[in-house]
């Protein structure tokens, strides 16, 4: 584990995108859609980790750090990174519809298939709150990383930057739900996002340079956790 893993795949795809093209409308727009207050009800899931704790696989800020790691490089945040970047690219032709069934398919367990496609509805129908000049574009039953990404395009906001911001709310979400879970202090949490600062940047780069022919994943564990909690008996987080 750890960010000398980071070695996934020679990718030839050359991003146009540099973490510096970023306007200040478009990075208070992030902000705003990847913040706890936006209303996709986050909060709710904790991405199988609450039965991993459960079982006593994640019980400390190492080994959090540890089990988020290797979602970014190999697992399930690593996909959506990968479709987010596809969904990007296609969203100013219109021609995201295979993305969109692709995304829903690789969801590996009925919670994991709620987890996005709720949020994903939940994004889209709070983005109304801009006018429809301002808000192009808005798909229905679309997973939430697509959805993130084609609205992130049709804002004119540059791909790097809005993985790096959406990768960052992905781990933010969950070292949140392990704080209360674990549980472990705050800050803890704060240190846990510290550590994982390199793999979310790593990350963000090699899926903004990606293709669909480089999804894949590796964390069986992760998968195992999410189709467990489905039949967990006490739980505070829907998946």
């Amino acid at each position: 584990m750890g960010m000398g893993t980071i070695t996934r795949m020679s990718i030839g795809h050359t991003s146009t995108a540099t973490m510096t093209d970023l306007s200040e409308r478009a990075l208070l727009r992030l902000m705003t859609w990847l913040s706890p207050a936006f209303p996709v009800g986050a909060f709710s899931y904790s991405h199988g980790i609450e039965h991993a704790v459960e079982e006593g696989l994640l019980g400390s800020r190492e080994s959090l750090v540890a089990w988020l790691d290797e979602l970014l490089v190999h697992g399930s945040a690593w996909n959506d990174a990968v479709l987010f970047a596809e969904s990007w690219r296609r969203a100013k032709s219109g021609d995201v519809g295979e993305i969109i069934e692709l995304a829903g398919a690789m969801a590996g367990s009925k919670e994991r298939h709620m987890e996005t496609m709720l949020q994903g509805a939940a994004f889209q129908q709070a983005l109304a709150v801009w006018s429809s000049e301002q808000s192009p574009g808005a798909l229905d039953g679309v997973p939430y990383a697509v959805a993130v990404g084609n609205t992130a395009a049709r804002h004119d906001i540059a791909l790097e930057p809005a993985l790096t911001a959406y990768l960052h709310a992905f781990v933010s979400n969950l070292v949140q739900a392990a704080v209360r879970i674990v549980p472990l202090g705050q800050s803890d949490g704060v240190s846990a996002l510290a550590a994982l600062e390199e793999a979310v940047l790593a990350t963000a780069a090699l899926a903004a340079a990606s293709t669909l022919d480089n999804l894949g994943s590796a964390t069986f564990m992760s998968e195992i956790m999410a189709m467990r909690h489905e039949t967990q008996y006490s739980r505070v987080f829907r998946s």
